[in-house]
This record gives structure tokens, C-alpha cells and sequence, in this order.
């Protein structure tokens, strides 16, 4: 398709609304596709982005060379970029996505009624994705391969900061797509950054998206559920946290808290609120935050934790609620898990929290009450990650109650229906 950045509306509306009636085309044919056919295209497309790696990263360059021209901050431009190990990531994700089970078929339930009915449970597609992502131009080929894989077809519309580099990957996709004789419509990019496409996105196409998974800031997220007037995988913010309890052992304390805040500082898993309990002050309070200090983390701490050590700033209300994505962490001093656990269900967004103990009745009940959609004992908050989950990758993490929540992958984009078998009975 031909970028069409700048086009009026008049010419974008016609163009969505063929893209959602091909995409609903599409999702027909996949819904159908056998796993191997399946597979053999995932790996078409793995061979694809290995072809293409200096398409995709010359186009990568040009993307950040915009992105730094606009004056974008490096936690952005780390979420942009692309080298050859990020691209080989890529295409190693999706032969991972080959490599797990086909959710598609899978009888999850089934049983026989006193009448002699015969129903079961079985997995199938959601039908047609729509995903709205800005600067992580990966998102494309693991969004791409997870809705293959789970039989739905997919409508990307990525930023126009990632734009250049998620064309290119496309691309290899829908390459790899019709080497593999599965149709090319069943993973499209919307080929204009003009924002007016979200608004049809979100506005349903017609009837032909399913449901919309964003994938960005807390504006981009806030604005799609706020207009979707279709369901939403998603989750707001990431305001997630390390609570180190009094029985922690000193150097895993140490150990996890440095990776759960600086291993990659612009994920959503990334730790923002690092609690320490009282009981702990003496042992773990100061070496904790010397660590992440001369690891190059700002650290903003309450009362407690300045006097621990001077070069703390002084934290403030909203430093409880805020997701840095960035090289900055709020500590606070709490008594015991009681307080711990009331301070995140106040401040957290309920995507990942993780408790740092050797006492396993008060991880037992942290686990239980904290309600986020991803907890863990003795683990870095880092983990909060669909490939770190088994699932071969993911198109976000969602936090809400309902079908999905956490790391959404092949499950969480299936629906399922009931299938009945009878021998000619009639109702009464």
C-alpha cells in the first residue's frame, strides 16, 4: 500500500473500511487454516525479517533520526531502536509462537446431558484484531505472529515515530504470508500516520474489528478506552512494585531491585515504587538505595529514606502514583506487609507487583491480596512479559477482570462456542 500521510478524510474513511472488510475476508480463511499451515508461515516470515534485517534497519535510522530531531528523550529513543540482535529476537519470536501449542480446536470442556446431548467447549478466533501501537516497531512482527498463529487477522497502525521501520517489517510479513499460500490481507498496516485512522479504528470499521489492543503512553491508551466502541485489551499505566520484606535475603534484595528498576527502564514492567519495611530499615534500607544511586537512579524518598543516605530528594504525593519509564524511583518505609499491601492497592495501576522475602506465609498472603494482574515472590518485576511467560511474546499486558488479563497472547485471543451433537432430540 502507498502512504497516504496528509490525505484528507474523505479519502482515508473509503480506504479503513476496505482494509476492515479484507481483514474480515482474511480472518475467514485463517479461522480454517490447519496448524501446519500455520506454522509453515511463521516461519516463512521468521526467514523474511532474517532477509530483510538491513531494510529494516536502515528504515529503523531514519525513524530515530526523525525521533531525535524532534527532541524525543532516550528512554523513547531505546524503545524505537532496532539492531541486528533485536531483529533476530523477532523472527526468533515467531518460531517460538510456532513452536506452542494451537489454541484453535481445543476443547476446553465437555459432557453429556441426561437427555443424551453431547456439548463441548471449544476454542476458536476473536475474528479481526486491531492494534494501535507508537514507538516499539517489534510490536508488529510479535502482534502479527500471535494473531496469525491464533487464527484472527490483524490491522496494525503503528506511530508515526515508528512508522518507516514497522512498514518494512510488515512487509516481510505478508511476504512470508503468501509464500505460505495464507492470504496477505490477514496482517495489513494502516499505510497513513494521520490520526484521523484511529478514529475509524476505534469506531469499529463497520463492524469488522473485534477488538483494539493499544500499545503506548497513558494518553494513547486513555483516548482508546475513553472512544472504542469496541471491546479493549489494555492496561493505563505500569506504576508497578518491589516490596522488600524484613526476612529478605540482602543480596537478592539487592539483585532484584537493580533489574526490576534499571534493567530496561522505559518497559512496562519496569519497578517505579521500591517499599521497604521498617523491620528492614537497619540491614537493607541504605545499601538498597547506595545501589541504585550509583547505578545511575535517581531515587526520591520519604523522610526514612533520606536520612539513609543524603543524595536522596525528597519525594513528593505524586511520586507514590507516577510511572517514570525513566532512570527514577520513589522509595518509601513501611510497617510490615499490611501497610505495604494498602499502599499499593492506593497508588499501583494493578499490572505487576513482587515481594522480595524468605518468609513463605507472608508471600503466600501478599500474593493473595494484592490484586494487580501479575504478582511474584522473589523475581523481578521484568518478568511481567508474555515470551518470559512461556507464551512466545505478547501484544500487551491488560489489567482489567474480563477474557483477558496480564501478558495477552495465543489464549487470551481466542473466544470459544459451544458445539452439540444429538441423535434427533427435540425440547419439550
Amino acid at each position: 500500500m502507498s502512504v497516504l500521510a496528509g490525505q484528507p478524510q474523505a479519502s482515508i474513511e473509503p480506504m479503513m473500511l476496505y482494509m476492515g472488510r479484507l481483514a474480515r475476508e482474511a480472518a475467514g480463511a485463517l479461522a480454517l487454516a490447519t496448524t501446519a499451515q500455520k506454522n509453515a508461515a511463521l516461519e516463512a516470515m521468521a526467514k523474511r525479517l532474517e532477509a530483510r534485517s538491513g531494510a529494516i534497519l536502515g528504515a529503523n535510522k531514519n525513524d530515530i533520526d526523525a525521533a531525535r530531531g524532534k527532541g524525543r528523550d532516550e528512554a523513547f529513543i531505546d524503545r524505537l531502536a532496532l539492531d541486528e540482535a533485536r531483529v533476530a529476537a523477532m523472527a526468533r519470536g515467531l518460531r517460538d509462537i510456532a513452536a506452542l501449542p494451537d489454541p484453535v480446536g481445543e476443547v476446553t470442556a465437555s459432557w453429556t446431558r441426561p437427555n443424551g446431548l453431547q456439548i463441548s467447549r471449544v476454542r476458536v478466533p476473536l475474528g479481526v484484531i486491531g492494534i494501535i501501537y507508537e514507538s516499539r516497531p517489534n510490536v508488529t512482527a510479535d502482534a502479527g505472529g500471535l494473531c496469525l498463529k491464533s487464527g484472527n487477522a490483524v490491522i496494525l497502525r503503528s506511530g508515526s515515530e515508528s512508522f518507516l521501520t514497522s512498514l518494512v517489517i510488515c512487509n516481510a510479513l505478508t511476504e512470508g504470508l503468501v509464500e505460505a499460500g495464507l492470504p496477505e490481507t490477514a496482517i495489513q498496516i494502516v499505510p497513513t500516520v494521520d490520526r484521523q485512522a484511529v478514529g475509524f479504528m476505534l469506531s469499529g470499521l463497520g463492524g469488522a474489528i473485534d477488538v483494539i489492543v493499544p500499545r503506548g503512553g497513558k494518553s494513547l491508551v486513555g483516548l482508546v478506552q475513553e472512544e472504542a466502541r469496541v471491546p479493549v485489551f489494555a492496561h493505563l499505566e505500569g506504576v508497578c512494585h518491589v516490596y522488600v520484606h524484613q526476612p529478605a535475603d540482602p543480596a537478592m534484595a539487592k539483585a532484584i531491585a537493580l533489574n526490576a528498576k534499571m534493567r530496561r527502564t522505559g518497559v512496562c514492567g519496569a519497578a517505579e515504587t521500591l517499599l521497604v519495611d521498617r523491620a528492614a530499615v537497619s540491614t537493607h534500607l541504605a545499601p538498597l538505595v547506595e545501589m541504585l544511586i550509583e547505578a545511575g537512579c535517581e531515587v526520591r524518598g520519604d523522610a526514612d529514606t533520606q536520612r539513609a543516605d543524603a543524595r536522596v530528594k525528597p519525594a513528593s504525593e505524586d511520586d507514590w502514583s507516577t510511572e517514570y519509564l525513566d532512570a527514577i524511583i520513589a522509595v518509601k518505609v513501611v510497617d510490615g506487609l499490611d501497610e505495604a499491601i494498602d499502599h499499593i492497592a492506593r497508588y499501583g495501576s494493578q499490572h505487576t507487583e513482587a515481594i522480595i522475602t524468605e518468609d513463605k506465609d507472608a508471600a503466600e498472603t501478599f500474593l493473595a491480596r494484592v490484586d494487580s494482574a501479575i504478582v511474584l515472590h522473589n523475581a523481578s518485576t521484568q518478568f511481567a512479559d508474555g515470551g518470559e511467560f512461556g507464551m512466545g511474546a505478547e501484544i500487551g499486558i491488560a489489567t482489567g477482570r474480563f477474557h483477558a488479563r496480564g501478558p495477552v497472547g495465543l489464549e487470551q485471543l481466542t473466544t470459544f462456542k459451544y458445539v452439540v451433537h444429538g441423535s434427533g432430540q427435540i425440547r419439550t
